[in-house]
């Protein structure tokens, strides 16, 4: 396992996340979350924490790639607000990325250099103009599989930044799961979890609105 010593510098590094947490159509925010790495801290870095970090800036892509395009095609309240969550996601990862100076590139929207992350986006952009229950399954997906891919990767890790930081991020994705899922039902349909597991998936369902700070 490769690792690098990084001695970040005298600037603290703050990483602000707005969370859109909705329940059914609301429209509301969560508090920011204020994240500091220490002017002096001298941090250990793996290979895999740097994949990590690479790989869920992509992930949190795609949830905002696709949000925007359904808010487009069907203007729901709930895309619209969840999509500007996903880029404070975004923008947290890659908070990290710049302090441990590792390199990294945002491609333009729908595209990504991850093949499987771009063929779930072409996935769901063709399922997602099926009717308003396709496209709310779909964003129950996207955050089904982003609170499994995020444990697996606080599972994997020691780096306290990002466990914090995915961990905040896993917060926001089980109310935006809770919030597709009351839209689904609302609508007379219901969401089987995909790759949470169902006693996961329930425990999620039957707890409260988090506030993720």
């Amino acid at each position: 396992m490769k690792a690098r010593i990084i001695v970040l510098g005298p600037v603290l590094f703050s990483i602000l996340l707005v969370f859109g947490m909705l329940s059914g159509c609301s429209d509301s925010s969560d508090e920011p979350i204020d994240t500091q790495i220490n002017n002096d801290d001298t941090t250990l870095i793996s290979e895999e924490d740097e994949q990590a970090l690479l790989f869920m800036l992509e992930e949190e892509k795609l949830a905002r790639d696709t949000y925007q395009f359904l808010n487009d095609y069907w203007d729901m309240v709930q895309f619209e607000n969840i999509m500007q969550s996903e880029q404070s996601h975004m923008n947290a990862v890659e908070t990290l990325l710049k302090a441990y100076h590792i390199p990294y590139e945002i491609l333009e929207n729908g595209k990504f250099t991850n093949e499987d992350l771009q063929a779930w986006y072409d996935k769901f952009v063709e399922e997602g103009v099926v009717d308003e229950v396709a496209a709310l399954t779909i964003g129950a997906t996207i955050e089904d599989l982003d609170i499994v891919d995020l444990d697996d990767h606080i599972q994997a890790t020691s780096n306290p930044y990002i466990i914090e930081v995915f961990s905040s991020l896993q917060c926001g994705s089980r109310n935006h799961l809770r919030s597709f899922v009351q839209s689904i039902e609302n609508l007379g349909s219901t969401y089987e979890p995909q790759f949470l597991s169902q006693e996961a998936y329930d425990a999620i369902l039957e707890g409260s609105h988090e506030q993720c700070n």
